[in-house]
């Protein structure tokens, strides 16, 4: 008897799915997106689940604070039909040039789904010192001004600035705000907030992330030559500070806010990292 026919019917053809770069480990299928592409499932529905990351926002510069992280948005048990997806990975904000806030990152979507919302670019000392609210905050830059909101389920707010000293607060994080800048010696800015490790085996299978992390916070600036800031677990950049330490862009997707920048020559912030896209199903459902 032919495989393929029982009582003269023609079984149906196999389920497909194409796009993205496959990966696996023991249960499921991953197909991961580090640019804009498509997803394409063919012959019958598919239950899916997303993790979707934002670009992170840049930090901000002349003592700027760090730029927020992308929002992480992750939907379980998402059916997909017999079509194609678009699958849109938004890119990172640039650095804060001299008296400019960082650009916030660009949202990324799957599909029709609800977009993760790009990160908050951090605020600059003497331009408009308040970070930008994003799927993570941007950090204040210093005389106290307030990190921007993140979004709910998607992130955290950026962290304060120092209420005299020149140090900015640090973007926030997926999992935490970020730290705020201190008045008190040593005058250090706030590290970004930390990423999530929830996704962890998304992440090992995949190749991504940072330590089993994403979506960490940019650490903010200083006009000090103190220790420059730390960025969040999850490719948030390092700040830098007045004698040119420090100082990184966020770790491409990733979602990570850039650090931002000092004063006099180390003036510029960081680019936020872009973001990333990743599905995972079942191997026995295709």
């Amino acid at each position: 008897m032919i495989p393929n026919l029982i009582a003269g019917i023609t079984a149906p053809p196999a389920k497909s799915v194409s796009g993205g770069t496959l990966t696996s480990d023991a249960t499921y299928f991953y197909r991961t997106f580090t640019s804009s592409s498509n997803l394409t499932v063919s012959n019958g529905s598919l239950s899916v689940d997303l993790l979707v990351i934002a670009g992170g926002g840049g930090g901000g510069g002349e003592a700027g604070g760090g730029g927020g992280a992308g929002g992480l948005l992750y939907l379980s048990s998402q059916t997909l039909t017999s079509q194609t997806y678009t699958v849109t990975v938004g890119s990172g904000g640039a650095g804060g040039t001299s008296s400019n806030r960082g650009t916030s990152g660009v949202n990324s979507q799957f599909g029709s789904l609800t977009a993760a919302v790009g990160g908050g670019g951090g605020g600059c000392q003497t331009g408009t010192p308040g970070g930008i609210s994003g799927g993570s905050g941007g950090g204040g830059s210093y005389n106290g001004n307030a990190g921007g909101s993140g979004t709910s389920g998607q992130g955290f707010a950026g962290g304060t600035g120092a209420t005299a000293a020149g140090s900015a607060g640090g973007g926030g994080g997926a999992s935490a705000v970020g730290g705020n800048g201190q008045d008190s010696i040593p005058r250090v800015a706030g590290n970004g907030g930390a990423g999530s490790n929830s996704y962890s085996s998304w992440a090992s299978a995949t190749t991504t992330g940072v330590s089993g992390y994403y979506a960490g916070g940019g650490g903010g600036g200083t006009n000090g030559s103190i220790a420059a800031s730390t960025g969040g677990a999850g490719g948030g950049g390092n700040g830098r500070n007045n004698a040119g330490s420090g100082g990184t862009a966020g770790t491409a997707n990733t979602g990570g806010g850039g650090g931002g920048g000092s004063e006099a020559s180390y003036i510029n912030g960081f680019a936020g990292g872009s973001g990333l896209v990743i599905v995972r199903y079942l191997k026995t459902a295709v």
